[in-house]
């Protein structure tokens, strides 16, 4: 596998339409670290995506979606989630995410096009995960937790509502062994654009987004087989 191409942009000029650009063209945004204000346009050769009709839920964390340790919620708190992902944590001392990377995923997040799965427990935000949406693909940013699987249940969570929702690519950028145990599989960046083109012509059902399910329908959600919901726009 070769190094991803990067490319660095002005903050300053680098704007929320440019950053959506960026998505419907293949490519995303990081920032090198929390304190460099550059906002670095990357594409790598390889991309990491989440199949939505092969999704793995581990059996012991099926239990523990079902048993509903967290209240979810969907786009309460999305400025908490990307700080709760920006800050420092055991094995992650610094962060991609900069203040330009902020500031540019709050726009988005105002017009409709960024979301947060959040979990809460005695009102305290304790996990979650954010990402992008554009079409029927979301593109999944980063995810964080503060107690023991709060990120795994909002991964469930988001896939199960991608799936009833109508999305059909779950765009997890680069592959890890984390991802993987979910199903995350690693395709070339030209399979990867076809698979985003198709994407990127439906219109899922953004209004049940944020419907609340219980953790017995999440599951069921995640792995049951898909449902034809979406239209081509």
């Amino acid at each position: 596998m070769t190094e991803p191409d990067f490319s660095a942009a002005s903050a300053d000029g680098f704007t929320a339409d440019d950053l959506l650009a960026c998505y419907a063209s293949g490519v995303f945004p990081m920032g090198e670290a929390r304190d460099d204000p550059r906002v670095f346009i990357i594409q790598p050769d390889q991309r990491g995506i989440i199949p939505l009709d092969r999704f793995h839920i581990p059996a012991r964390l099926r239990r523990t979606v079902r048993a509903e340790p967290f209240d979810i919620r969907v786009d309460t708190a999305f400025d908490a989630v990307v700080a709760g992902c920006a800050q420092a944590a055991q094995g992650r001392e610094d962060t991609w995410i900069n203040d330009p990377i902020r500031r540019l995923y709050a726009q988005l997040h105002a017009r409709g096009f960024a979301h947060s799965i959040e979990c809460w427990r005695d009102e305290r935000l304790v996990g979650g995960l954010y990402g992008v949406t554009l079409g029927g693909a979301f593109f999944g940013e980063s995810m964080f937790s503060r107690e023991r699987d709060a990120s795994k249940v909002a991964l469930v969570h988001l896939v199960a509502r991608l799936r009833l929702c109508g999305w059909t690519l779950l765009d997890a950028q680069f592959m890890t062994d984390h991802l993987a145990g979910f199903g995350a599989v690693e395709t070339p960046q030209s399979i990867y654009l076809r698979l985003l083109k198709a994407a990127m012509r439906l219109t899922p059902d953004k209004a049940r987004l944020r419907a609340s399910l219980s953790g017995d329908q999440a599951v069921t959600a995640a792995i049951q087989p898909l449902q034809p919901t979406t239209q081509a726009s």
